[in-house]
């Protein structure tokens, strides 16, 4: 189940260089997760967290490198006007496959905190929708990644 959004975030990082300019499509991604992260009007700390780790984990990333994507993902969030400007991009680099990843690892950052808002469910429609991915390959990962989340609850031993 990860190994294909690994992929995806491992296909992205190109030729293996760590600078990150404003056209690297890490960029692109980290800033849209970003987006979706604010959406609710609140960014906890495990939802900063969750971002971190996978980008972490993904691209193999130093602290100092992941500190530099995520300033870099930041500036390009703050200077956007809509998400039209990074998924226009994403949506010509990124297969299918893909773009159907980047919506799992959205839903990612939404489920982080334990619930979604209207909000952050507005955010992913609208992004899927610029990357052409379809309303039900949206709730399927949205469903998936629910589902994930739900039985990660239950796994916990409880404390009392």
């Amino acid at each position: 189940m990860f190994e294909r959004l690994q992929h995806f975030l491992a296909s992205l990082s190109g030729d293996g260089k760590r600078a990150f300019a404003a056209d690297d499509p890490r960029v692109a991604v980290m800033a849209l997760c970003i987006q979706v992260m604010e959406a609710d009007g609140k960014v906890l700390d495990v939802e900063k967290k969750t971002l971190r780790a996978r980008f972490k984990d993904f691209y193999g990333l130093e602290e100092a490198e992941l500190n530099a994507l995520v300033a870099a993902g930041a500036v390009a969030e703050s200077e956007a006007i809509d998400f039209f400007h990074f998924t226009s991009e994403l949506k010509r680099q990124l297969s299918e496959e893909q773009r159907v990843a980047l919506i799992g690892l959205l839903w990612e950052i939404v489920y982080a905190d334990g619930e979604r808002s209207e909000m952050e469910d507005h955010a992913i429609w609208r992004i899927a929708d610029l990357l052409g991915v379809s309303g039900r390959e949206r709730i399927m990962k949205r469903q998936e990644v629910a589902g994930r989340h739900d039985a990660a609850k239950h796994e916990e031993p409880d404390e009392g």
